[in-house]
């Protein structure tokens, strides 16, 4: 399955027994909405809501950090997912958060799943169907992880790599926040970046109407942040989310897929013990 498909792929497709489309939005603290609520005013046909925040691990004190394979398979075995089904994941935001699911599915080894270009504001702007209320629910399904830790990274990995840099790390945030001449939108948490590290806010990857760029343009992007084919990326942001845009826009850029440093700026910057740069 391709990782990005077309609001008229999904509008042919939908409704098919082996599609499952799910509502993947996570707002920030700051912007004082509710994905779950608003998925319940206005939701594509037959969409469930995957939850970021409850398809984690919550044993962790930071944000949505990657849950266990065992509890991944359960969550979204119980979701309707099996090896076979194909898998969709779109946001109400347009391309904002609907990229972590698909690169969780990845992780946990499922390939036949695709972000929806564009999300719900491009679905609506063509005049095409939604439903309100709770999701549907569907049979629940077997699910056997094939967990891939090289896409995968940790704290440790991180303060190694500003010994090193043998990873080129790609910080999805604003420049703002890169460059801590604006907040960060969690508590607490002062802005600034990993040493060494490169911004490309994700926004540069998005054309006016919010889809993504075409494959050449989005090549264009990361080469002029360093990336070639023999580079080693790892993606940030504030709490792994956008950066899993980034690690997407690679993907269909023909770059390797890399890696995510899952607990990002949320981890990073919160510690006392890791080097910051201004």
């Amino acid at each position: 399955m391709e990782p990005l498909v077309s609001t008229s792929w999904l509008a042919e497709h939908l409704g098919e027994d082996d599609l499952v489309v799910f509502d993947a939005t996570m707002y920030l603290p700051n912007e004082n909405k509710n994905g779950r609520e608003e998925f319940a005013r206005a939701h594509i046909p037959g969409a469930g809501f995957f939850d970021i925040d409850e398809i984690a691990d919550h044993e962790s004190h930071l944000p949505h950090m990657v849950p266990t394979p065992s509890r991944f398979a359960a969550l979204i075995g119980a979701l309707g997912v099996g090896a076979e089904t194909r898998v969709v994941f779109y946001d109400q935001k347009g391309l904002s958060s609907a990229a972590r699911g698909w690169w969780l599915m990845g992780l946990f080894g499922h390939d036949r799943a695709a972000v929806l270009d564009g999300g719900l504001p491009k679905w609506l702007r063509e005049g095409r169907a939604v439903e309100a209320g709770p999701p549907r629910p569907r049979p629940p399904a077997p699910f056997t992880p094939r967990f891939r830790p090289k896409r995968l990274r940790g704290l440790g990995d991180m303060l190694e790599n500003v010994k090193t840099g043998a990873e080129l790390v790609l910080d999805a945030r604003s420049a703002g926040r890169f460059a801590a001449t604006h907040p960060e939108p969690r508590a607490g948490i002062p802005a600034g970046h990993i040493p060494g590290s490169r911004n490309l806010p994700y926004s540069e990857l998005l054309t006016a109407e919010g889809t993504l760029k075409s494959p050449e343009a989005l090549r264009a992007c990361f080469i002029a942040c360093g990336v070639d084919e023999n580079c080693a990326v790892v993606t940030s942001c504030g709490s792994g989310v956008s950066a899993a845009i980034l690690t997407l826009g690679l993907t269909l850029a023909g770059f390797p897929t890399g890696a995510l440093y899952d607990g990002s700026w949320s981890e990073w910057g919160s510690r006392p013990d890791t080097p910051k740069g201004p």
